[in-house]
C-alpha cells in the first residue's frame, strides 16, 4: 500500500491493486470536495447549491428541476429543497412553465450571478491547488480512467 493512503487510514493492510486503487480514488475525492466545500463555504453555500447555481446560470431561459438534477455532478436527491434554499436568499427565482404549467423553471437572479462573480477567484483558487497536485498530462490520463469508471 502506498505511503499516503497507509497514513490516511492509518493502517498497514496490502490490499489487491484494485481495492487500493478504488481507497485511493475515493481519498483523492474526498480531499477535492473537502476543498470545494470549503470554498463555497466562505459565500454560505453548499457545493450542492453552487453547483446548482452554474447550472441555471448557463440557461438564460432557465431550467426545469429535473434537468438541474440530470446535469449536477453529485445526484442530489432532493433538488427542490435545494432550489427553495437559493430562492430564499434571492439567488434565484422559479415560475410556471410556459408549454407545462405543472413544470417549475429556475432562473439565476441578479444577486445569484453576482454571487458567483464573488466566488470565481476562490474557486479558482482550488483549481489551481489541483493543479499543483499532478501534472497536465496526469490529469488528462486521470480523466481518462475516471471517465472509463463512470461512463
Amino acid at each position: 500500500m502506498g505511503e499516503a493512503l497507509s497514513r490516511r487510514l492509518q493502517q498497514e493492510t496490502k490490499f489487491p491493486p484494485h481495492q487500493e486503487a478504488m481507497l485511493n480514488l475515493l481519498a483523492a475525492a474526498d480531499e477535492v470536495r473537502t476543498e470545494l466545500d470549503r470554498a463555497c463555504d466562505e459565500f454560505g453555500l453548499t457545493h450542492a447549491q453552487y453547483n446548482v447555481l452554474r447550472i441555471v446560470r448557463g440557461a438564460p431561459e432557465g431550467r426545469a428541476r429535473a434537468e438541474i438534477g440530470a446535469r449536477m455532478l453529485d445526484r442530489a436527491p432532493d433538488v427542490t429543497r435545494i432550489l427553495d434554499r437559493l430562492e430564499q436568499r434571492g439567488l434565484v427565482e422559479r415560475a410556471r412553465g410556459a408549454e407545462d404549467k405543472r413544470q417549475s423553471i429556475a432562473r439565476i437572479t441578479r444577486k445569484g450571478t453576482a454571487l458567483l462573480g464573488e466566488m470565481e477567484p476562490r474557486i479558482h483558487a482550488v483549481h489551481e491547488w489541483f493543479a499543483s497536485k499532478i501534472t497536465r498530462t496526469d490529469a488528462k490520463e486521470l480523466s481518462r480512467i475516471a471517465e472509463r469508471i463512470y461512463g
